[in-house]
């Protein structure tokens, strides 16, 4: 393993991941291509739906089957809670049912663009964080809306590149740098992402990690797809750290015509 990379783990509440690629686990045909496509993306964390599982038979051929937990951290959502009280009673019964304390708080009432409802995400997020939980909320690219949730004591912060399963790649791009920028939690890009240079200029920005679905789940090679992203966040975070030249507004030759050639005597 490269150590360098060892060395540049991904921390969330004080926990360490050696995979900066997320994967959620929707809309896949079978619980066999999900696996596959977890393999190959190398992921640490793994979301699932609450509302797609059964907590009482993990064993099920489903998607708690895919996943493996003593590699991945199975990372339960609220997706499909509409208020924070629901969102609460969610995440509390997934604790109860034996799973990890850890939940994505997503709330998204309005049913055609599945945009996150801040009031309620806050709220649900300020109850979850008292309760113990290490609260990894999905929001719109709100730089004051993140830095409220972080200071409350949420674990991560993760804006939306673009609509859910839109695959529309970043089209927040100036919010998500300011969150970056301000931010002293994890920024993790979620949602729109549906090609790996776009996981890829999401890690170039500076996020800490992407989480990625439908993207993998629409691929005819769900596996090949993932080892993909896999690759691209990896190249992403590598050239992030080298340090990106700045964008230039003219040219600039890459071969200076001056100060090394010589007029003959």
């Amino acid at each position: 393993m490269n150590p360098d990379k060892d060395n540049d783990a991904l921390v969330i509440a004080g926990r360490r991941f050696s995979s900066r690629l997320m994967i959620g686990t929707g809309k896949f045909p079978s619980a066999a291509a999900l696996r596959a496509a977890i393999a190959a993306s190398g992921a640490d964390i793994v979301t699932v739906a609450l509302r797609r599982v059964d907590l009482a038979s993990p064993e099920a051929e489903g998607i708690l089957s895919a996943i493996d937990p003593e590699r991945q951290l199975i990372l339960p959502n609220t997706s499909g809670a509409r208020t924070a009280e629901e969102a609460v009673r969610l995440a509390r019964m997934a604790r109860a049912g034996g799973m990890p304390p850890w939940i994505k708080l997503e709330l998204t009432p309005e049913p055609r663009f599945l945009l996150p409802d801040p009031m309620e995400t806050l709220k649900a997020a300020e109850t979850l964080v008292k309760d113990g939980f290490t609260v990894l909320p999905y929001i719109q690219a709100d730089p004051m809306l993140a830095k409220r949730l972080e200071e409350l004591g949420t674990a991560t912060v993760m804006p939306l590149g673009a609509p859910i399963g839109s695959n529309r790649g970043i089209r927040t791009r100036d919010m998500i740098r300011i969150i970056i920028e301000q931010s002293n939690v994890p920024v993790v890009v979620d949602a729109g992402l549906g090609a790996p240079s776009h996981a890829a200029e999401a890690m170039e920005m500076g996020a800490d990690a992407v989480l990625v679905n439908t993207a993998l789940s629409d691929a005819s090679d769900h596996a090949a797809m993932a080892r993909a992203f896999a690759l691209a966040v990896e190249a992403g975070r590598m050239a992030w750290r080298a340090g990106l030249g700045p964008e230039r507004a003219g040219a600039e030759a890459s071969s200076p015509l001056t100060g090394f050639l010589h007029p003959q005597a």
